[in-house]
C-alpha cells in the first residue's frame, strides 16, 4: 500500500503558543513527528504548512513542506480540506492518506507502520483512527454532572450500578488524532468515516498537547520515562 504522510502545522496556536516549533526537551515539538514518520515505511511524507519559521524547520529536518493558503490557516480551518490540498500539491497517486498531528510527540515509527499495516490488513476499510482506553473513571457507568447547588446526579438521569473496576466495560476513545489513515478515494467526503477500523495505542503514548498542562507532562514522560521514540 502508498501512503502519504501529511504532517498539518500551521502557525497558530491558543492554548501553546507557537507550540509546533517549541522546544520540547531539546527540540521543536514538531520534530517528534518528522522524525518518527521519516523513520517509519512511509512512502512519502510532508508537512503542509503558511508559516515560514515551521517550514525552515521542516527542511532543516529533511521533510518536504507543501505552502498552504491562508484561506485553509485560519483558526476555523477544518483538516480535510488541508489534506485535499496537499494531496493535490503531490502530483502523484496514493492508495491512502496518514494524517499526523504534531501534537502527539510520543507517536513512534513502529505506531505509524503497524497502524498502516492493519488497514492494508482490511482491504473492506474505509479508514484507521488511533485510540487509547478511556480510564475506568471516565466511561459512562461512572460519569455524573454536577448542578448549581454542587450537587452530583448520573449522566445517563437515572443511577448506574455501581461496578468494580474489572466488572466495567472498556470504552475506547480517539487519542488526540495521532493517527488518521484515509484511503484516497474516502478523502473526498471525510477524514475518518465509513468502516472504521481501531488502533489502540497507550496511554503515554497517546499524550496529545493541547495546553501547558499537556505540555507538562510530554516532558516529564520524555524526560524520565521508559517510552521509545
Amino acid at each position: 500500500m502508498k501512503i502519504l504522510g501529511v504532517i498539518p502545522a500551521r502557525g497558530g496556536s491558543k492554548g501553546v503558543p507557537r507550540k509546533n516549533i517549541r522546544n520540547l526537551c531539546g527540540k521543536p515539538l514538531i520534530a517528534y513527528t518528522i522524525e518518527a514518520a521519516l523513520t517509519s515505511h512511509l512512502n512519502r511524507t510532508l508537512v503542509s504548512t503558511e508559516d515560514v519559521e515551521i517550514a525552515r524547520i521542516t527542511r532543516s529536518l529533511g521533510a518536504e513542506v507543501v505552502s498552504r493558503p491562508p484561506e485553509l490557516a485560519a483558526d476555523e480551518t477544518l483538516t480535510l480540506p488541508v489534506l485535499q490540498h496537499a494531496l493535490a500539491a503531490v502530483g502523484e497517486p496514493f492508495d491512502a492518506v496518514m494524517t499526523l498531528q504534531p501534537t502527539s510527540p510520543l507517536r513512534s515509527a513502529s505506531h505509524i507502520d503497524e497502524a498502516a499495516a492493519l488497514l492494508e490488513k482490511h482491504p473492506e476499510a474505509d479508514s484507521l483512527v488511533s485510540v487509547a482506553r478511556v480510564p475506568h473513571s471516565m466511561i459512562p457507568n461512572s460519569v455524573m454532572t454536577l448542578d448549581a447547588s454542587g450537587y452530583l446526579h448520573p449522566s445517563a438521569g437515572t443511577p448506574a450500578p455501581a461496578l468494580r473496576r474489572q466488572d466495567k466495560p472498556a470504552y475506547y476513545a480517539r487519542n488526540g488524532a495521532a493517527i488518521y489513515v484515509t484511503r484516497t478515494e474516502r478523502l473526498q467526503s471525510f477524514i475518518w468515516g465509513g468502516r472504521i477500523l481501531a488502533y489502540v495505542m497507550g496511554k503515554l503514548d497517546s499524550i496529545d498537547i493541547d495546553d501547558a498542562e499537556d505540555w507538562r507532562l510530554a516532558e516529564a514522560v520524555l524526560k524520565h520515562g521508559n517510552v521509545t521514540l
